[in-house]
């Protein structure tokens, strides 16, 4: 599979192996994403002159900032990693830390204290409005995540201001670091509190591509001024069969024997 196809075993077997290089933990809320970040990345990212410090590209912000290995997976396939940076993760001296780092080409904002990284998305968006660039803001949230308050000011705040260039994808997994969303915050029908909170938002399946494809193109595609919203339910650890749904792996690390069995499946995949 070539570098940029954005294929998503391909993606999972990069996080795995930062994984595993790294004995790092969150392989579960970084497998979630993958497809949300693989059709992001192929279609809808104006990526301008397709360098990390182009100044007209689209923002891809990870309010969700514990899972970066799926972005840096990303990353790598545009050529903005190198293989030295997948294979020295988390390591001594690397630039690759476990969190979402702004220090990092291509990533917005420093994130992993959750909360606070839809802020800077809306603030982002409010500036490419004002300046009249142009450009996107996409911001990937967590549901265990939309328990913090300073998430539903940051809604409000974007439907005040008529932020119609931002998109808000809400990865709901069910689960959070300590168990499952409904055991520590229920959050009812997602879709219908961010429709109350102004947005134009829709449901779908997070690891099906083509419904993906379909649902960011038809929010884009509705001129009325409201900001967007897509709530994507994912399985977590999506790919690898002993992962899937098991909190378990929220933190735990990689042996010999269980990374090369995770590989069997995605290389069958």
């Amino acid at each position: 599979m070539p570098k940029g196809a954005f294929h998503a075993p391909a993606l999972r077997k990069t996080v795995l192996e930062m994984a595993f290089a790294g004995s790092s933990v969150h392989i579960g809320c970084a497998f979630s994403i993958v497809e949300i970040l693989a059709v992001l990345y192929r279609s809808h990212l104006r990526l301008g002159n397709g360098q990390p410090k182009s100044a007209g590209r689209d923002y891809l912000v990870l309010s969700k900032g514990h899972g970066v290995m799926a972005l840096y997976a990303c990353l790598y396939e545009l050529g903005w990693l190198q293989r030295d940076d997948i294979d020295r993760y988390f390591g001594d001296g690397t630039r690759l830390k476990g969190l979402s780092d702004v220090h990092v080409p291509g990533v917005e904002v420093t994130s992993g204290s959750l909360g606070h990284g839809l802020s800077v998305g809306v603030g982002l968006a409010l500036a490419a409005k004002r300046k009249g660039t142009g450009q996107r803001c996409y911001a990937i949230v967590g549901d265990g995540e939309m328990n913090e308050g300073a998430i539903w000011e940051a809604l409000l705040f974007a439907a005040q201001f008529r932020l119609d260039n931002l998109m808000v994808i809400v990865d709901e997994n069910r689960f959070q670091a300590m168990g499952t969303t409904a055991d520590i915050m229920m959050l009812g029908d997602l879709e219908v509190k961010l429709r109350a909170f102004g947005f134009d938002a829709v449901t779908v399946d997070g690891h099906d591509e083509n419904a993906l494809e379909r649902a960011f193109s038809e929010v884009k595609s509705a001129a009325n001024a409201r900001p967007k919203a897509v709530v994507a339910r994912t399985v977590k650890g999506k790919g690898v069969s002993f992962m899937e749904n098991d909190n378990i792996w929220h933190y735990t690390r990689l042996t010999d024997a269980t990374y090369r069995e995770a590989l069997r499946e995605l290389d069958a995949a």
